[in-house]
């Protein structure tokens, strides 16, 4: 049984398809998480990495470790609907082995240090109990109204 499904998750990270990439998280403790995806052939991704050799990247990979790890961070305070998690470092990024349609991703991730709005993390992906990757990520909660939007950009002129 989950302790979160996709609904609840959905609650506590802005992220939505295709880059929602946590499906339920099945462990959760302060200091500890443990979440899955299940990485499917119609991944939009999939279209151009790479169509004859369907590998997750492992930019993505990556990411959905620190989603997992920004549903501990927002999970753990109690004004989370006024915050967003930003990922602010990847240290020690490791990619073991491919992950391929019909994988389930166990994206593990610890605390190593956290402060009041910096959390740092290590982590684990598994498949089948095999190391895929590996990384340390460092978040940081912000207070939404004080972000900024991007700025949009013009195209630029050709003289």
């Amino acid at each position: 049984m989950p302790i979160l499904d996709i609904n609840e998750i959905r609650e506590i990270l802005p992220h939505r398809y295709p880059m929602l990439l946590v499906d339920r998280i099945v462990e959760l403790d302060s200091e500890r998480i443990v979440g899955i995806k299940n990485v499917t052939a119609n991944e939009p991704f999939f279209a151009g990495h790479f169509p004859d050799f369907l590998v997750m990247p492992g930019v993505l990979i990556v990411e959905a470790m620190a989603q997992t790890a920004g549903v501990l961070v927002l999970k753990s305070i109690p004004d989370r609907e006024s915050k967003r998690v930003l990922l602010v470092s990847i240290e020690r990024a490791k990619f073991r082995k491919p992950v391929i349609p019909g994988d389930q991703l166990r994206l593990e991730m610890t605390v190593v240090r956290r402060k009041h709005t910096v959390a740092v993390m290590e982590g684990r992906a598994t498949v089948n109990g095999v190391v895929v990757a590996e990384a340390e990520v460092m978040c940081k909660l912000a207070d939404k109204n004080e972000l900024q939007p991007p700025p949009v950009l013009q195209p630029v002129e050709k003289v």
